[in-house]
């Protein structure tokens, strides 16, 4: 019986799956690719975490994200002011406009080019802050489902157990049963 047993183990693979891995030869394990994509996605994201987490930003910080966000609304606003101006006192705007024609050429290219760096910098800057965002979020997901998970413990009355003596506990109240009682 060992010698039928040694000669179709031979044969068959020795209790090795010879079809699957035959047929990974030619097509790929469906279910290890899904682990490997999860896990590369998961180190992905735990490097953008890392990559765009930022401390708080100081007062100083925080009055020039001020300042920076005074350019768009007075080119609008000037803009529309300058309409306005050409309605309300048509021969000042005329002067004003003449004045600007004296401006050179290459003048104008530079502050062409001071204005779209400038917007293209701060577009910049907003992507890199979603970034920044979508990367705490994602840092956030196991705070996220571990509260979930204790918050539907004490709905269902479950004792939730752990070390940390801060966390309520549910269970019986026996002052709650007392005054049950008593009532």
């Amino acid at each position: 019986m060992g010698l039928i047993d040694g000669s179709m183990g031979l044969l068959f693979g020795g209790g090795r799956n010879v079809i699957v891995e035959t047929a990974e030869v030619f097509r790929e394990n469906a279910e290890k690719s899904g682990a490997r994509s999860a896990s590369a996605q998961e180190a992905a994201l735990r490097s953008f975490a890392a990559e765009f987490a930022r401390a708080r930003s100081s007062r100083f910080d925080r009055l020039i994200d001020g300042i920076n966000r005074l350019p768009r609304p007075a080119l609008a606003f000037g803009t529309l002011g300058l309409f306005v101006a050409a309605m309300v006192d048509p021969v000042w705007f005329a002067a004003r406009m003449q004045g600007i024609a004296l401006v050179p050429e290459p003048l104008w290219w530079l502050m062409g080019a001071i204005v779209s760096f400038y917007f293209g910098a701060r577009h910049q800057a907003k992507g890199q802050d979603f970034q920044r965002s979508i990367a705490a979020s994602v840092a956030r997901a196991p705070q996220v489902v571990e509260n979930t998970a204790a918050l539907e413990a004490l709905t269902a009355g479950a004792q939730i157990v752990d070390d940390d003596p801060a966390r309520p506990r549910t269970g019986p109240n026996p002052a709650l049963e007392a005054w049950r009682a008593a009532s």
